[in-house]
């Protein structure tokens, strides 16, 4: 790639690379400049020319973003047929992760996720925590007890389900995800949805949803509604930690899981796990 392109323009490619592999895409392709369209036979419009000279620059700048061995091992994945091998193939991607800074804040291990890879209802939360970093699973000290009353009141069990988080180590502090952790970390997530391919996601709580959604909304706004995610449907309830701070939300959080139900074809409960 040319050292004299615009270093703003250099940004705005790679966020636009970044922003197609978060949605899945991460081969692009280039067609030649001939001068002549072979189907009209008129002269290649500036404006053609001036697209693959785009998409040319794009492919550089995501060589530069992604090293041959992550790409070769995404393509790997992706042709896998058992969703197991294919989180197996994520896992090893990701390594003894160093991308971001939380890897130097104290984080003892990587907590990848959990669960049936297979499953049908996938649940996001936040990050790790403290028992979750201690542990190296998801959703094991006080809030996951919480959550697993929540997966047994609707009649399944955690086994059942998977669960991971937006980032995969823990903020020091158990302090909120910075935009750039998120950034980082989120397209290894993206990759388990699509290994997985659940038919309903749950976000746990407000950085969950607006992470995935890309919507800075309140929990008031996004909750008791579905989104369409990358064609499959996602809700927005509550985090489990909240729900320990404030049990009154419990009820609401019910009314969200039993749309989810619903949704899964899960036979109706009376009422939530405490």
């Amino acid at each position: 790639m040319s050292s004299s392109l615009d270093p703003n323009l250099r940004r705005a490619l790679a966020d636009h690379v970044r922003f197609y592999n978060d949605l899945g895409i991460f081969d692009f392709y280039r067609r030649e400049v001939t001068g002549v369209d072979p189907v009209e036979g008129s002269a290649t419009q500036p404006e053609q020319q001036e697209d693959m000279a785009r998409t040319k620059t794009a492919i550089a700048v995501l060589e530069a973003c992604e090293g041959p061995l992550e790409a070769t091992n995404r393509e790997r994945e992706f042709s896998i047929a058992d969703p197991a091998q294919g989180l197996r193939a994520i896992r090893e991607d990701l390594g003894d992760c160093i991308r971001c800074r939380l890897h130097k804040q104290g984080r003892k291990q990587i907590v990848f996720g959990v669960g049936n890879p297979n499953a049908e209802l996938m649940f996001i939360g936040e990050a790790p925590g403290a028992d979750e970093d201690e542990q190296g699973e998801p959703f094991v000290g006080r809030a996951g007890q919480l959550l697993n009353n929540m997966i047994r009141a609707m009649g399944l069990r955690r086994e059942d389900v998977y669960i991971a988080n937006i980032i995969k180590c823990r903020p020091p502090g158990n302090r909120t995800p910075e935009r750039d952790e998120c950034e980082t970390c989120s397209p290894f997530l993206m990759r388990q949805i699509a290994v997985i391919k659940p038919r309903v996601i749950v976000a746990l709580g407000a950085v969950a949803a607006k992470t995935l959604l890309a919507i800075n909304a309140p929990m008031s706004e996004l909750r008791g509604r579905w989104y369409d995610f990358r064609g499959t449907k996602l809700a927005v309830t509550y985090h489990p930690a909240f729900l320990l701070r404030d049990p009154r939300q419990k009820k609401e959080a019910w009314k969200d899981l039993q749309m989810v139900m619903k949704e899964l074809g899960l036979p109706a409960l009376s009422k939530s796990s405490e």
